[in-house]
């Protein structure tokens, strides 16, 4: 379990590094996750060892989403004042993501149907 945490930190950890020292306008984390999916890529043997650890992680997932609900209640007054903004931006974002996400499934489904 330990060595699974360190392998997804040090991950992290050079994700950060390599955003803060290039200056690139991406998330450290999110390149970070890049690594760690190029890391499972060039070694399949990796996802035994990182799977269960990430299981867990990701069942308690729901306990990152209480920070993002105290800054909403922190917010009110620019919800209150900007609410119909806000609202079209929400509906339109989750709209392009569903749409997106169809796209992708769909492009998947055709290069597997190639491949069989």
């Amino acid at each position: 379990m330990l060595i699974t945490i360190a392998i997804l930190f040090a991950c992290q950890l050079a994700g950060e590094t390599i955003s803060q020292a290039l200056g690139l306008p991406v998330p450290g984390p999110v390149l970070g996750l890049l690594l760690l999916f190029a890391a499972l890529v060039l070694r399949p043997r990796t996802v035994d060892v990182v799977a269960p650890v990430s299981r867990r992680l990701l069942a308690h997932l729901s306990l990152l989403f209480v920070p993002a609900g105290v800054g909403v209640m922190a917010q009110l007054d620019v919800l209150a004042r900007d609410w119909f903004a806000l609202g079209l931006t929400l509906v339109a974002s989750t709209v392009i993501a569903l749409l997106v996400g169809v796209g992708t499934f769909l492009a998947v489904q055709r290069l597997a149907g190639e491949r069989e």
